[in-house]
């Protein structure tokens, strides 16, 4: 079985908020990923990972009433985040998701797990190269990958990302990439913008099964194809590339 760590803050800089963001009558983006994870079949305990910033105390009151474990800590070294919240819970095998992935898919959870679970991997991920839609990143990891990672990880984006230590010493860990059968990266439904707000509330008013499927989602868009033009003006990892720029300035400074 898998331990699962959600990062979650208010302060987003693409939209503040926006993990609270109510997506259907009453309940809010946070609890529709909770909701969808909860429907995989090996993942055991969740955990909200936020910040010790006082404006994510909202997060932390969400997490309460829905009677989620909290844990605090970086608000900018989220590998710091991680690595920290997942000794203090004694994860021996983690999941880590983004709080934006409003209806991460619980099949393709369930999919990366086995692969985990049933071989000697230190990293699976379905992101690395991406095929799936934005939206339904999974990644999975022992705690002593992520612990050889927080010791050894030096450039910022490492440190703010959590995973980028993996993938720049590949050499270092035993990594598999799994795909779907067609690459449909070109989709989106995660939660960075106004735009893929709107979308996500109207493909869940649209969908009446629960858990939502990708499957679900993508009758919808085959159905509706314009519904795809609403947010199809951002990209994947818009953050990421921004913290690459900050690294280019780490390795000026530092003379390497």
């Amino acid at each position: 079985m898998v331990d699962c760590i959600i990062q979650a803050r208010m302060g987003s800089t693409r939209f503040p908020g926006k993990i609270l963001e109510i997506v259907d009558d009453t309940n809010p983006s946070l609890q529709y990923t909770i909701n969808q994870l909860k429907e995989s079949k090996f993942l055991q305990k969740i955990v909200i990972a936020t910040t010790k910033n006082s404006k994510d105390d909202q997060i932390v009151s969400f997490a309460e009433k829905s009677g989620i474990d909290i844990f605090r800590g970086d608000s900018d070294n989220v590998l710091s985040r991680y690595y920290e919240c997942a000794k203090f819970f004694s994860f021996g095998s983690i999941l880590r998701v983004t709080a934006d992935c409003t209806l991460i898919d619980p099949l393709i959870v369930d999919k990366g797990a086995s692969l985990f679970l049933e071989n000697d991997y230190d990293y699976v991920t379905n992101t690395s190269p991406r095929t799936f839609p934005d939206g339904n990143e999974t990644e999975f990891f022992s705690f002593s990958a992520l612990e050889l990672a927080y010791k050894n990880a030096i450039l910022p984006s490492e440190r703010e990302h959590v995973t980028p230590y993996f993938h720049n010493n590949k050499e270092k860990f035993k990594i598999h990439n799994f795909s779907h059968d067609e690459n449909i990266s070109h989709l989106r439904w995660t939660l960075d913008y106004g735009a893929d707000l709107k979308l996500i509330k109207i493909l869940i008013s649209k969908i009446q099964t629960r858990p939502i499927h990708m499957t679900n989602i993508l009758e919808i868009l085959k159905n509706e194809p314009d519904l795809i033009k609403i947010n199809q003006a951002h990209k994947p990892n818009e953050g990421y590339f921004k913290s690459l720029k900050e690294d280019d300035e780490f390795i000026r400074k530092s003379g390497s």
